[in-house]
């Protein structure tokens, strides 16, 4: 089990639901189905304990997909990382529960030159997706 202040030294910025919400121009209730359906993940956090996800996993709308970014017309401003749902599910697959998937995705890795998170973010969701299957 990962606890919050080992958390808080790898994640630079976290919201609440509340504020994911707003971010992403959603009801809070969206925001709860998509930890649910393992879209995001959080952990509770502070106190009293509120449920708060890294700012990290939302992204310009354009870049949800930054492998691919899109220019089509209408885009949200911001949206979920789209690779980070099957990245999450490899890792609960292999048995992390939410604070240590988010470690993981936040930890430092020399040889992708940044976090599995970095690497998502930069478009190279098969190289972090392969990382997460020998955890296995």
């Amino acid at each position: 089990m990962t606890d919050t202040a080992a958390l808080d030294a790898l994640v630079d910025d976290w919201l609440t639901v509340p504020d994911v919400a707003e971010k992403l121009e959603i009801d809070a209730g969206k925001v709860r189905r998509s930890l649910q359906e393992g879209r995001l993940v959080g952990v509770r956090r502070g106190e009293p304990k509120v449920l708060s996800v890294p700012a990290a996993f939302l992204v310009p709308g354009h870049l949800a997909n930054p492998a691919a970014p899109s220019r089509a017309a209408g885009l949200p401003q911001w949206t979920i990382l789209a690779a980070l749902q099957g990245t999450l599910t490899v890792l609960r697959d292999a048995g992390f529960g939410d604070a240590e998937a988010i470690a993981w995705l936040f930890t430092p890795d020399d040889s992708l030159g940044g976090s599995p998170l970095d690497a998502l973010r930069d478009g190279r969701k098969t190289e972090v997706r392969r990382r997460a299957q020998a955890e296995l």
